[in-house]
């Protein structure tokens, strides 16, 4: 489980948007959730088509840097991670901190499930 998320969060620091659609099952759920400039964002995607939609747009519009892993609890196939990056957009230029929690359900080696929260700092 420590190293799916390890390579979670790598795929994600390099962009990689086929490393990361690799790492879902067939049937996974995907739900992101947080705040950007003041505003809720919710996002749900069930399946390859909609994560790699989903990704693919993230990917394309945010680049992340100066990750920091800030604590991590493995149950099984089950992790909460807490981490920090700095997330640029590539469409406005603008810099943000910020803080995410990722919980992570795997099954036979891939994400079944993975909720992400993040908080801009």
């Amino acid at each position: 489980m420590e190293s799916l998320v390890r390579e979670l969060h790598a795929a994600r620091l390099e962009g990689d948007l086929e490393r990361l659609c690799a790492l879902f099952t067939a049937d996974a759920h995907l739900r992101i959730v947080g705040t950007s400039d003041g505003k809720p964002i919710a996002i749900a995607a069930d399946g390859p088509e909609q994560i790699r939609t989903w990704l693919g747009m993230m990917v394309k519009s945010f680049r992340l840097s100066n990750y920091q892993l800030l604590s991590t609890l493995i149950d099984g196939e089950h992790a909460a991670v807490r981490w920090r990056v700095q997330i640029r957009s590539r469409i406005t230029g603008v810099i943000v901190s910020t803080e995410l929690v990722d919980l992570v359900d795997a099954r036979d080696g891939h994400i079944a499930a993975h909720t992400e929260f993040f908080v801009p700092g």
